[in-house]
C-alpha cells in the first residue's frame, strides 16, 4: 500500500447537519450574490484608483467607487457573520473558517482606515489610495481563500456515499 493511499483524508468542511442548514438558508443565496458583485465592484474601482495614481485625474471616480466597495464589504460582512451564525452557531470565527474570518477583518480594518482618513482629512489622496490598494491587495487574498473553501466544499459533495470525506 503506498503512503497516498493510506493517508488519513482530512476532515469535511461541514458535517452533515451543517450542510443542510447552509443549504436550507437564504444567507447562502445572499453571499453568493454579494461576493461577485463585490469582485467586479472591486476591480472596476481598482482601475479607476490605477488611473488616479497614474493620470491625477479621476480622484472623484475613484473615491466614489472605493466607498462603494467598502459597503459592499461592510454588507457582505454582517450578513456573512449571520450565515455563520445560521451555519455554525456563532456569529465569528467558526473553525471551519477561522482564517478566512482573521484576514477579514484586516480587510475591514484597511477600508476603515480608508474612510477615517477621508473624513477626517488625516491621509492625502495619494496616501488613501496607497491604503486603498493594501485593502485591496488583502481582499484578493481573502478572496482566494473563499474560493479555496468553495472548491473543497463542493469535493467534499463530491465523495461517494459512504465514503469518509
Amino acid at each position: 500500500m503506498s503512503a497516498t493511499a493510506s493517508a488519513p483524508r482530512p476532515r469535511p468542511l461541514y458535517t452533515p447537519s451543517q450542510r443542510a442548514r447552509r443549504d436550507a438558508t437564504v444567507w447562502t443565496l445572499v453571499q453568493g450574490v454579494l461576493a461577485p458583485v463585490q469582485f467586479l465592484v472591486c476591480a472596476v474601482s481598482l482601475g479607476l484608483v490605477l488611473r488616479y495614481l497614474a493620470t491625477g485625474e479621476g480622484y472623484a471616480a475613484a473615491t466614489v467607487s472605493i466607498l462603494a466597495k467598502t459597503a459592499l464589504l461592510y454588507t457582505i460582512m454582517v450578513t456573512g457573520a449571520i450565515w455563520e451564525k445560521v451555519v455554525f452557531g456563532q456569529y465569528l470565527f467558526a473553525p471551519a473558517f477561522f482564517w478566512e474570518d482573521v484576514v477579514s477583518f484586516a480587510v475591514i480594518g484597511l477600508h476603515s482606515l480608508y474612510l477615517y482618513g477621508l473624513l477626517t482629512g488625516f491621509l492625502t489622496p495619494h496616501q488613501l489610495m496607497a491604503v486603498t490598494l493594501a485593502a485591496y491587495a488583502t481582499y484578493f487574498v481573502n478572496a482566494t481563500q473563499f474560493l479555496l473553501k468553495l472548491r473543497r466544499a463542493r469535493l467534499d459533495t463530491s465523495e461517494p456515499e459512504g465514503q469518509p470525506a
